[in-house]
């Protein structure tokens, strides 16, 4: 029994979509809206995000660089199991560094790793910051802060680029999903009920978890 026959086995083609960009910028909101829709047309999804990830996986780790690195190595190699496993993975990180991102996206096969960059600018994820975040890492209180006081490096080529200052999370949901189309994953062959799509998609931005520090790394 391989990873192609558990695929078969479950219909689909597994892949992983890993969702990066600033705290606040609407990756966790965007990939839970995902994994709705695709639970509505029955297929196999899950979500790992880097708030959650935090509480249990990744409790012992910090906010230094290597900290950091270490927090997407162990994630990308959860979505690698669950690629393994037949599931369509959608990751919400932070992940800021190139480098950690290529070191990861060489753990799966050629395909299976779409990288969405959720580009919504520091200005709106500032204005969101629902627990003061950002209002912290600006006076001093949140040493090595994404975007402020730690860089954020943008991807150079991702497959989607997204900004939530400028979509809705439905148009970015469907984009993400015409994206899945593209790259093997039928999802426009098992509609969803119009209603559960929409439920899916009625989520504002911003969805945080309110545990913790809240910037997923």
């Amino acid at each position: 029994m391989n990873k192609t026959a558990r695929a078969r086995q479950r219909g689909q083609t597994p892949r992983v979509v890993w969702l990066t960009g600033l705290s606040g910028a609407g990756k966790s909101t965007l990939a839970s809206a995902v994994a709705r829709v695709l639970f509505a047309k029955g297929m196999h999804a899950y979500v790992l995000d880097g708030d959650n990830l935090r509480h249990g996986l990744n409790r012992d780790l910090g906010y230094s660089d290597a900290d950091r690195a270490e927090n997407i190595r162990r994630v990308g190699e959860v979505a690698k199991i669950m690629i393994d496993a037949g599931l369509i993975v959608l990751v919400a990180l932070i992940s800021p560094f190139r480098a950690d991102r290529r070191r990861v996206r060489e753990l799966f096969d050629p395909g299976e790793f779409i990288e969405v960059h959720v580009s919504t600018p520091l200005q709106a994820c500032e204005l969101r910051d629902p627990k003061g975040l950002y209002r912290k890492a600006r006076a001093g209180e949140m040493p090595e802060f994404t975007g402020i006081s730690s860089p954020y490096e943008p991807p150079e080529a991702p497959q989607l680029e997204l900004d939530t200052a400028r979509l809705s999370v439905r148009d970015c949901v469907e984009r993400i999903l015409g994206l899945l189309e593209l790259r093997g994953v039928q999802t426009t062959s098992l509609p969803a009920d119009p209603q559960q799509f929409a439920h899916a998609c009625e989520v504002r931005m911003p969805l945080a978890d309110r545990r913790g520090r809240g910037d997923g790394f």
